[in-house]
């Protein structure tokens, strides 16, 4: 019998944003160590290291030891080609939502060529619409609608839960049909989309966040490949050529 592959596990990386609360963060570690997940990224957290930390992780301190801390959601994503985030709201902002052991199947299956994520908000405020344009995915728990508000702590346990369960059901998975851009590559896609939008006076320079959000949605609705992002990022570069060779020509007829 093929036991399960450990190295999966090692590629799904668990991401608190702005957590308010350092007991959070070691709940949160006790929680993805009793699943068998190892590694913690935190996003600009409140408070961090700290003892009460420590003291919730109760034998994950480990964990907490080898978090890593990023100053942006962006930066903690730089190297995933996968992020989903985890949250009830929002469903506008990310076009495809996933039960948990959907969202776990689809974690795994693409944990076999990278790094992939599940990305947790702030206790009060969860995922800003900018944090949820990060992801390719949101994750939602199918909590009492009465009552649907869990602790993180607890949200994080669940996802651990689904995807070891998932990771111990199958000792094989299909590989990905698609080379996808990391978060890194990705991001400076949206960057050059930006600034060639706004040489081609398609994009109001002041105020690009409302275009640039509902691009962000386009195409992470449509995920690209390393390939089509290179390919795109070739046509930017040939339409701000041709307008500057335009404004050229015409900045020497007017001599």
């Amino acid at each position: 019998m093929t036991t399960a592959d450990p190295q999966l596990l090692a590629n799904i990386r668990i991401v608190l944003t702005r957590t308010s609360h350092p007991g959070n963060i070691g709940a949160a570690a006790r929680a993805m160590k009793t699943m068998g997940l190892s590694r913690l990224v935190l996003v600009d957290p409140a408070v961090f290291p700290n003892s009460q930390a420590d003291a919730m992780a109760s034998g994950a301190a480990d964990l907490l030891t080898q978090a890593r801390v990023c100053a942006t959601l962006a930066e903690a994503l730089a190297d995933t080609t996968l992020a989903l985030g985890v949250s009830a709201r929002r469903r506008d902002i990310v076009s495809e939502v996933l039960t948990p052991p959907e969202a776990s199947i689809r974690l795994l299956t693409e944990a076999q060529i990278g790094t992939v994520a599940l990305v947790f908000g702030n206790e009060t405020s969860g995922l800003s619409n900018e944090e949820l344009s990060l992801c390719q995915g949101l994750v939602t728990i199918a909590a009492n609608p009465e009552y649907s508000s869990l602790n993180l702590a607890a949200a994080v346990q669940v996802l651990s839960y689904e995807i070891r369960q998932a990771w111990l059901a199958h000792a094989s998975w299909p590989q990905p049909e698609l080379d996808a851009a990391t978060g890194d590559e990705m991001e400076r896609f949206y960057g050059h989309l930006e600034t060639a939008l706004a040489e081609l006076a398609f994009l109001n320079p002041g105020s690009p966040g409302k275009l640039m959000l509902k691009l962000r949605r386009l195409f992470a609705r449509t995920r690209l490949a390393k390939e089509e992002v290179n390919i795109l990022r070739g046509i930017l570069t040939a339409a701000q050529e041709a307008k500057q060779g335009t404004n050229g020509a015409r900045n020497r007829g007017a001599e």
